[in-house]
C-alpha cells in the first residue's frame, strides 16, 4: 500500500490539492443519481431505435414540460418545442417551408433562452466539468457564457441578447440550435445500457453500432444473435454461415456485401450451381417489394448456406461431445433415398430437401469446392475493417451479464431446472451453473476472439452451443428446429421447447434467489430481453412482484404482430423506475407532423422513498473509496 499513497501523493503533491479533491468528491456523492436508459433486442432497425434514443423514451419530453411549468415558459408550444430538441435539423427544414425568412429567424432567435433554461434544468444534477465535456467544442464557451446569463443579471443586462444578435449576425443561429438540441439530448441520460440483440433482421445494425461507438457512456449484454455474429469474426465457419442464412432469409445481404464490404460472389456461384428456387427458402420481407430474380437469388443463398450450416453443425456435434447435441445430428438421422427423417420414433417425409451436396454415408464431408469457399469467406470477414471494429466495440463494452446499481442485466435467460435449481453445464471434469456459468463462457469467447486463426476449438465453436445448446443462457431452450421448420410440414416439429426459467421468472423467490446468486441485494431487479411480451394475449412486462422487468424493445417487425404492440423500454432515474410502452414506429416525418407518438404509455415500476444520490451507486461506491484513501494520505501526508 506504501507504493500505492505514493502514486497517489504525486497526483496530488500538496495538502491542498487533496483537500480540494475530497471535497469535490464529497459534493458530487450528493448529487442525484444519472438516468439510465434500457433497451433491448434492436435487431437493425434503426430509425425506430434513433427515434427512443433522441427522446429518452419520452423522458426528455416529461423534463420539459416539468421546466416549461416551473419557469411558465411560453413563447412556444411545449409540444413544437420537443420536436426541435428530438429532430432539430429537420424541424428546422421544416419550418423553412411553411415561414418566410424573417418570421423564422424571430422564431429561432426566441428559441435559444428557452433551449438554454432547459439546459440549465437538465445540468443541476451534474458537475459544471461533465457538462462542460458534453459541449460541442466549436460552441462551448459561448453556450458556458449564455448558461451563466440566463438568469439576466441587472448588471449584464445586454450582455445575453447581444451574443445571440451577433450569432444571428454570422449566420451560426441555426447550427447554435441544433447543437443545444443534441447537448440536450446528452445530458438526458447518463447511461444507455442494451441488452441485446442488435445485429439480424433489420437492416441497419452497422448504423446502430457507429451510433453507439459515440456515445459517452453505454454497455452491452451480449444477444443471442450478437454471438453468431461474434462468433464468425472468431473463426467459427458455423457462425459466419449462419450470419450469411440469415441475412439472405430478411433480404439483407447489403449489409454483409456493401457496407461490409464482403465479397459473396463465390458464393452466389455456388448457390446457382447446385440449387433451384423452391418456396421453404422464400424471403422474409417486412417492406417493400423484390423481381423475381433477386427473390430467386436470396432463395438460393439461404438454401446453400442452410445445407452447409447442418453439415458444419453435424461435424461440430461430434468433435464437441461435451455440450450434448447428438440429438441434432439430424443428417445422420435422414433417410436419403426416400427423403425421410425419423425424430423421435415417427417418420415424416422431407419437403424443400435438396440433398445434392451431402454424403449420404459421411453427411458432415465438405467438398474441395466448399472447402476452399469456406475459407474465402472467413478471410473476408477477418479482414472486413468495419466488421472488425462493430465486433471489438462489442467485445470492450460488452459482456454476458452486467451488475450495475443493485440490478441484474442479461438478455436471455439462467438456465433452470423445473424445481428452480441452477441447470449445469458439465465439460471434461468441470461443472458451470448460475453465475460461474455465464462466468465461463465469456471467459471461454474472449479466449477465441484473441485467436482468430483457430477454427474448431472447444472456445471457439462454444459461440455456437451459445446459439443453440440447450444450457445456453443467451437461447434457453432445448433445441433450435432450424432444420424443421424448412424441411417439415408437420408444424409439431417446430415447437423450441422453453428452459423452465422462462415459466419461474414469474416467481419472486426465484428470482431473489438469482439476484442472490450474483451477490446482488434481494432489493434488485432482473431486467431481461430475449422475449417478446405478448400483450394481447394478457401478458405483462412487469413479473414476480416487479423483481423481474423483460424489456424486449419490439422493433423487429416481425414479431410486432404477436405482441399487439413495438415492446418496452425502461428509465431509471433518481426518482424511481418507469417502464414505457411503445407503438411501431412509421417515420421521422410522420412524428414532425404530430401525426404519432410512438410512445405509448408510461407505468411507474417503483418509486424511491428518498431521491436516489450518486453515492447510492455503483459510481458512487468507487468515489467513497477515493475518498477514504485521500483522507488516509491527507492526515498521513509527511509519511509519504
Amino acid at each position: 500500500m506504501k507504493a500505492f499513497y505514493q502514486l497517489l501523493k504525486e497526483k496530488f503533491p500538496t495538502k491542498a490539492d487533496i483537500l480540494t479533491e475530497i471535497i469535490n468528491l464529497e459534493a458530487i456523492c450528493h448529487l442525484p443519481k444519472g438516468t439510465e436508459h434500457f433497451v433491448s433486442d434492436i435487431h437493425g432497425e434503426y430509425p425506430a431505435f434513433d427515434y427512443i434514443l433522441r427522446t429518452c423514451s419520452g423522458s426528455i419530453k416529461s423534463k420539459i414540460q416539468e421546466c416549461f411549468d416551473l419557469y411558465q415558459l411560453s413563447a412556444i408550444d411545449s409540444k413544437e418545442f420537443c420536436l426541435f430538441v428530438y429532430y432539430p435539423e429537420q424541424k428546422i427544414a421544416s419550418d423553412k417551408q411553411e415561414l418566410s425568412a424573417k418570421a423564422l429567424q424571430k422564431k429561432l432567435i426566441s428559441l435559444v433562452p428557452i433551449q438554454i433554461q432547459v439546459l440549465k434544468y437538465l445540468s443541476n444534477k451534474y458537475t459544471r466539468s461533465k457538462v462542460r465535456k458534453s459541449l460541442p467544442a466549436n460552441f462551448a464557451y459561448i453556450i458556458e457564457e449564455l448558461l451563466a446569463e440566463i438568469e439576466r443579471n441587472p448588471d449584464k443586462e445586454g450582455y445575453f441578447d447581444a451574443i445571440i444578435d451577433k450569432i444571428t449576425e454570422l449566420n451560426q443561429l441555426e447550427e447554435l440550435i441544433i447543437a443545444l438540441s443534441y447537448v440536450i439530448q446528452r445530458l438526458a441520460v447518463d447511461v444507455l445500457h442494451v441488452v441485446g440483440d442488435i445485429y439480424d433482421r433489420g437492416k441497419y445494425p452497422d448504423i446502430i453500432l457507429k451510433r453507439l461507438e459515440k456515445l459517452p457512456n453505454v454497455d452491452i449484454q451480449w444477444g443471442n444473435h450478437d454471438i453468431t455474429w461474434m462468433g464468425a469474426v472468431s473463426g467459427s465457419h458455423v457462425c459466419m454461415i449462419n450470419v450469411i442464412r440469415i441475412a439472405a432469409r430478411y433480404n439483407n445481404l447489403t449489409l454483409i456485401e456493401d457496407r461490409y464490404g464482403i465479397n459473396l460472389r463465390k458464393l452466389v456461384d455456388y448457390s446457382r450451381k447446385y440449387y433451384q428456387p423452391v418456396p421453404a427458402f422464400d424471403p422474409i420481407l417486412d417492406e417493400g417489394c423484390l423481381s423475381q430474380e433477386e427473390s430467386d437469388l436470396l432463395n438460393l443463398v439461404q438454401q446453400a448456406t442452410a445445407i452447409l450450416q447442418f453439415k458444419l453443425e453435424n461435424s461440430l456435434i461430434h468433435r464437441q461431445p461435451d455440450f450434448h447435441l447428438e440429438h441434432r445430428q439430424l443428417l445422420e438421422m435422414i433417410d436419403y433415398k426416400k427423403k425421410t427423417i425419423c425424430l423421435q420414433g415417427k417418420t415424416y417425409t422431407l419437403s424443400n430437401f435438396n440433398s445434392s451436396c451431402i454424403v449420404a454415408e459421411d453427411p458432415s464431408c465438405l467438398s474441395e469446392e466448399e472447402e476452399e469457399l469456406l475459407q474465402q469467406l472467413m478471410h473476408a470477414f477477418q479482414t472486413s475493417e468495419c466488421l472488425k471494429r462493430h465486433i471489438d466495440f462489442l467485445f470492450e463494452k460488452g459482456s454476458m451479464y452486467l451488475k450495475y446499481n443493485g440490478n441484474l442485466l442479461f438478455h436471455g435467460c439462467i438456465p433452470l431446472h423445473e424445481n428452480g435449481d441452477f441447470r449445469s453445464l458439465k465439460v471434461k471434469d468441470s461443472s458451470y451453473s448460475g453465475k460461474k456459468l455465464l462466468d465461463f463462457y465469456e471467459d471461454q469467447i474472449r479466449r477465441s476472439y484473441h485467436h482468430p486463426d483457430k477454427h474448431n476449438d472447444f472456445a471457439t465453436d462454444l459461440f455456437w452451443y451459445l446459439w443453440v445448446g440447450e444450457n445456453s443462457s443467451l437461447f434457453g431452450k432445448k433445441a433450435m428446429t432450424t432444420f424443421e421448420r424448412y424441411f417439415i410440414e408437420d408444424k409439431a416439429t417446430h415447437e423450441e421447447i422453453k428452459n423452465p426459467y422462462y415459466r419461474l421468472r414469474n416467481e419472486e423467490t426465484v428470482c431473489r434467489d438469482i439476484l442472490k446468486e450474483f451477490g446482488l441485494s434481494e432489493e434488485g431487479h432482473i431486467i431481461n430481453g430475449h422475449t417478446p411480451v405478448k400483450e394481447k394475449d394478457g401478458e405483462t412486462p412487469v413479473k414476480a412482484n416487479g423483481k423481474m422487468l423483460v424489456i424486449d424493445g419490439g422493433f423487429a417487425k416481425a414479431y410486432q404482430k404477436k405482441t399487439g404492440l413495438a415492446g418496452y423500454t425502461l428509465v431509471f432515474n433518481s426518482y424511481g423506475m418507469v417502464l414505457v410502452a411503445h407503438q411501431p414506429f412509421t417515420s421521422s416525418q410522420d412524428v414532425l407532423t404530430g401525426k404519432y407518438d410512438i410512445l405509448s404509455s408510461r407505468r411507474l415500476v417503483e418509486e424511491s422513498s428518498r431521491r436516489i444520490l450518486v453515492k447510492d451507486t455503483n459510481i458512487g461506491h468507487r468515489i467513497c473509496d477515493e475518498i477514504k484513501h485521500l483522507e488516509y494520505l491527507y492526515r498521513h501526508f509527511d509519511n509519504y
